[in-house]
């Protein structure tokens, strides 16, 4: 029996999936859960879906919640916290790297240096130039990792895998699918965790 798992999607500008790309790795393991990455674009969604941008951005009041929530929330999990003096920061660049590395054993740590530098750090992530600096500190061929995620074929490979997310119905990120069942938020990892490992019992997994 093939071991349980869990469809991740994130956009590596939300606040939120930050707390679950730096979480994930660490509670499936511990939960016997492989994890399927699946990094996106919200911002297309909510145009589609009529918003403005993110609601904590559009409603100040909202948005005043959120960052102390996140203050709240890396202090819990010893994560580092700067707030972003651009939000949303733009990381289609960064996110198209990610898209070209689904089958590769360096996106998870990709995808976390990339939170930090902007969460943690406060810096742009997605000029070629910050792009090319993390994949060499993650000791990557930055140039031509840079050219091919730039490339026609990948800058398609992002636009299916948006219009896949809307497909499903996500309108928001972080979200988990364990099955055909969807969790959203970064609260709701751990119950995802857990349904991924109930869905596997219930069909005669050990």
């Amino acid at each position: 029996m093939p071991s349980p798992s869990l469809d991740f999607w994130f956009d590596l500008a939300s606040n939120y999936s930050y707390l679950s790309v730096m979480r994930i790795e660490t509670r499936a393991a511990q939960a016997g859960v492989t994890v399927r990455w699946r990094p996106f674009l919200l911002g297309p969604i909510l145009d589609t879906l009529g918003w403005e941008g993110p609601p904590f951005v559009v409603q100040k009041e909202k948005g005043a919640y959120v960052w102390q929530d996140m203050r709240r929330l890396c202090r819990k999990y010893g994560l580092p916290w700067r707030q972003p003096s651009e939000f949303p920061r733009r990381a289609v660049l960064a996110t198209r790297v990610a898209v070209l590395a689904a089958d590769e054993p360096w996106l998870p740590a990709w995808c976390r240096a990339v939170m930090t530098r902007n969460y943690g750090d406060d810096r742009e992530v997605d000029s070629p130039e910050a792009v090319a600096q993390i994949l060499t500190a993650l000791g990557l061929p930055a140039r031509q990792i840079v050219d091919e995620a730039g490339s026609d074929a990948n800058r398609l490979r992002l636009r299916e895998r948006t219009q896949a997310a809307r497909d499903l119905g996500i309108f928001g990120a972080p979200t988990f699918f364990a099955g055909e069942e969807m969790f959203w938020g970064n609260d709701r990892l751990e119950d995802a965790l857990d349904a991924a490992l109930t869905a596997r019992q219930a069909s005669g997994g050990d």
